[in-house]
């Protein structure tokens, strides 16, 4: 369905004609010149109740039942919106079993918005997609319990008290917050060097005692190259060969230039001999646990219920979801997927006719285009006062049609991939994304699970956007990536009139290399080069990889394949393990510290990061950093 879609809008109408039909840009105006008015309030409590009238003493239950009370009545009809439309959610939480979608059919009109708030404070009213594994026992060791599970309804991520748990593995991870340390795969014959599935080790590193009948091996492949991370299920290993055979193909060749690749193995009951680890087994319905108390007396282990809990969706990218407000609302908890592949491997390999078929090595596979929050043909959709956690994936996913998303004042943390990631769609195609505002963020830890390419903010094939005043940290590649792809023409590329400015990116690169902790790619190709995006006011950390990994050095900003069109102003960087600034010649930088004449007066460390607006936990201040 995705690719009919997609085939469908190949040439979608442009930003000027969308506005014309009401939908796309932008609706603050018509705000502004609207009269006073009292807007209609809808009340949900979880003590309430969906047979209920939703009026203050008598709440719904369930925020669907406030949107479909708003369809159903026509209360967001052109006749019938006087003013917004307010649902207020009470404190509590609201267990989320089955993606809540939002439609066209949700949108505000006349001006005017619906908004869905938490109405006693950020981040009270809590949508969590998890629930409870109840039915506890012990086994015959006596630090690990398992309980039964439904084998129809998998899970791929799980959590005690609110704090991930770790896949069991081999070799178990060094911290609970970083990737490492890994096995090396080996190439036994020469011939061996291009393979994609088939893994070999060193010998002595696998034991043949383990069962591995279940377990997935994560994998940084592409030998010393250390870009992308694949999770792969292992479909047979023979021991004595010292080879494993991969379900799927990995990105990239699993030996390259007589380096071999960095991975370790996980789910298996074999490996689980540390607290705060987890091994399902799929097959019979059991997931076994080792509490990190070493009891499993009051703790709460929760499995994901969903990959998406919220889903905002128009009909078409002629047809948007559009003037929704989402305020100070909680969203907990989301799964991952059974096996993650960055991508296709080869040019063409969708299957599908585009301009630019090399895109397909760029764009993620149609089954991994989701986050905890995705959003799909929108326009106007903001989330403000946001606090997102714990998710098996992408945080906020916004995919192909989309104009005018705002992100501000949140908080997200503790993120299986990129923290919010725009997603605009095929090259020369129709300029489908652009004009959101992503400003006042606190983002760290994200990139849990897939570790390589995550990115804070990663930006794809979408223009005139603005990143600003946020503090991205801990990330095992990014900070904040611009990316197209380095064959497309310039009358095809849409990462024009790019914002960022007033941002601090601390610990990037913490386990990859051949990268910056800003990174862009294919942005500007072609001579005479656009210098329309720019850089203001950012202050870059150490960006220092894990020891063990073998790729060239660590940068401040990277520049790569097509890394122009930009203007740099005041910009300082810590430690590096290569240069802090690596680019063609193509574009314009003032005040940075890679220049003999950087003037350090002119950073403006107070402004940059989080504003005194931003309502949680705010994170460390700005200051210089040395190296």
């Amino acid at each position: 369905m995705q690719s009919r879609w997609r085939h469908r809008i190949v040439k979608p109408l442009a930003f000027a004609a969308i506005a014309a039909l009401g939908v796309g840009i932008p609706a603050a105006s018509a705000n502004e010149t609207a009269r006073p008015c009292d807007p209609k309030q809808i009340y949900v409590s979880p003590q309430g109740s969906d047979a209920s009238n939703g009026q203050e003493r008598a709440p719904f239950k369930t925020i669907e039942r406030a949107r479909d009370e708003i369809r159903d009545k026509g209360l967001n009809k052109p006749q019938s919106m006087k003013c917004d439309v307010v649902v207020n959610l009470a404190a509590g939480d609201y267990p989320v079993s089955r993606t809540v979608d939002f439609s066209d059919a949700d949108s505000g009109t006349g001006g005017h918005k619906v908004i869905y708030r938490s109405a006693d404070g950020p981040g009270k009213a809590r949508f969590l997609g998890a629930e409870p594994i109840t039915g506890w026992e012990k086994t015959g060791n006596a630090n690990i319990y398992k309980a039964k599970f439904d084998p129809s309804k998998p899970f791929y991520t799980l959590f005690e008290n609110d704090t991930r748990a770790t896949t069991a593995r081999y070799p178990n991870r060094g911290t609970d917050d970083t990737w490492a340390p890994y096995l090396t795969s080996a190439r036994p014959e020469p011939d061996k060097e291009a393979v994609h599935q088939w893994m070999y080790s060193n010998p002595g590193d696998w034991n043949s005692s383990w069962d591995l009948s279940q377990a997935s091996a994560v994998v940084w492949s592409g030998g010393s190259w250390s870009w992308f991370t694949d999770t792969v299920p292992i479909l047979d290993v023979n021991y004595k060969k010292n080879q494993m055979t991969l379900k799927y193909w990995t990105r990239y060749s699993l030996v390259n230039s007589d380096g071999g690749s960095r991975y370790f193995l996980q789910n298996s009951l074999s490996f689980l001999d540390t607290p705060g680890e987890y091994y399902v087994d799929y097959k019979n319905g059991e997931v076994y646990y080792w509490p990190r108390s070493g009891s499993i007396d009051n703790v709460t282990v929760l499995r994901p219920t969903v990959k998406t809990v919220l889903n905002v969706a128009g009909g078409s990218a002629q047809n948007r979801a559009h003037d929704i407000t989402f305020d100070g609302l909680a969203v907990q908890y989301s799964d991952f997927v059974d096996w993650y592949r960055n991508g296709w491997i080869s040019d063409g390999d969708s299957g599908e006719v585009h301009k630019y078929p090399q895109y397909d090595r760029q764009i993620e596979m149609p089954r991994d285009r989701f986050g905890a929050i995705t959003l799909t043909n929108t326009s106007n959709i903001t989330f403000q006062g946001l606090h997102l956690s714990d998710t098996g994936y992408t945080g906020v996913y916004a995919l192909f049609a989309n104009d005018h998303l705002t992100v501000r004042d949140s908080l997200l943390e503790h993120i299986g991939a990129d923290g919010i990631k725009v997603e605009g769609g095929y090259p020369g195609e129709g300029d489908l994304a652009g004009y959101n505002l992503f400003t006042d963020n606190y983002i760290h830890h994200y990139g849990e699970l897939v570790p390589g390419d995550a990115s804070g903010v990663e930006l794809m094939d979408t223009g005139h956007n603005e990143v600003s005043y946020s503090y991205i940290d801990h990330s095992a590649r990014y900070g904040v990536s611009l990316e197209s792809r380095p064959e497309v023409a310039n009358a095809d590329n849409y990462n024009r009139g790019n914002t960022f400015k007033y941002l601090n990116i601390q610990h990037a690169g913490l386990d990859s290399g051949d990268m910056g902790a800003f990174y862009t790619y294919g942005v500007s190709n072609v001579e005479p080069y656009q210098n329309d995006n720019t850089a203001n006011q950012i202050v870059i950390g150490d960006v220092i990889p894990d020891a063990s990994m073998p790729d060239s050095g660590t940068r401040g900003v990277h520049m790569d394949a097509g890394g122009c069109g930009f203007t740099f102003t005041n910009i300082q960087v810590g430690k590096v393990t290569d240069d802090k600034y690596q680019s063609y010649k193509c574009n314009t930088v003032e005040n940075a510290n890679w220049l003999a004449d950087f003037d350090a007066s002119k950073m403006e460390y107070d402004k940059i990061g989080v504003t005194g607006a931003f309502p949680y936990q705010r994170p460390p201040a700005t200051v210089p950093p040395v190296g």
